[in-house]
């Protein structure tokens, strides 16, 4: 069943329909969106920017394409044999991908990291939205690697980090607890930004911007899912 699955025309065709649902989706998902004031102004900017959201996210996240406006987009997305359908829809979805890891390519982790890392340096120093899903391909879920913090201090560029909930969902039984919006859903991002690193960061730095972006991000899920349950966060 794995190698039919990772056959091309069953990845070509798999990428089809998710393509096909997600544009159902940014068609009919009503969306609320918190500090989206700010990300109009940086997505006006001829200068490139850093977009991070959870893997577990990512169909909310293509959804929110409107939100880039007319600004050139790429997703990083993974070398690994699963990920080629995702990188397929990516491109019927109008987001280009680079496959890879932000990480410069330590580790089995980091695959084809050092690669992706130059493309995606070149692509924000071009005045691109690069957008990254940071605990992917494989977790662990909601954990924050150092690639994206390296990524915006060689960089010098701005990030925003999105939080994304919506209901009615399905969730799936992967290690990241996919979230797959229903048609017609109500849909709430809660914005972030801009956050920079200092160009002469040490190491010391460069983990504790790292940790406070994944307290962010954790912060920002749950404030997403409380604003759209209803509840005060």
């Amino acid at each position: 069943m794995k190698r039919l699955l990772r056959a091309r025309w069953v990845q070509s065709l798999l990428a089809w329909l998710v393509a096909a649902y997600v544009e159902t989706i940014i068609a009919t998902l009503r969306w609320s969106i918190e500090g989206r004031a700010t990300v109009d102004l940086a997505m006006a900017s001829p200068e490139g920017l850093i977009a991070l959201f959870w893997h577990g996210r990512i169909a909310q996240g293509m959804a929110c394409r409107s939100l880039l406006a007319e600004k050139p987009r790429q997703v990083m997305i993974s070398l690994s044999r699963d990920g080629e359908f995702i990188a397929l829809a990516a491109q019927r979805l109008k987001i280009p991908p680079i496959r890879g890891s932000a990480g410069r390519g330590e580790g089995k982790t980091a695959k084809g990291g050092a690669s992706a890392f130059r493309q995606a340096l070149s692509f924000l120093k071009a005045g691109g939205v690069m957008i990254l899903t940071p605990d992917g391909p494989r977790g662990p879920r909601e954990t924050l690697p150092l690639g994206p913090v390296q990524l915006a201090c060689a960089s010098q560029r701005s990030v925003f980090l999105m939080s994304l909930a919506a209901r009615p969902a399905v969730t799936l039984g992967s290690w990241d607890r996919t979230s797959i919006p229903l048609p017609f859903a109500r849909g709430q991002v809660v914005l972030e930004g801009p956050l920079r690193v200092a160009a002469d960061a040490d190491g010391a730095a460069l983990e504790a911007a790292r940790a406070d972006w994944q307290d962010r991000m954790r912060t920002g899920q749950a404030r997403a899912e409380a604003l759209l349950a209803g509840r005060r966060p």
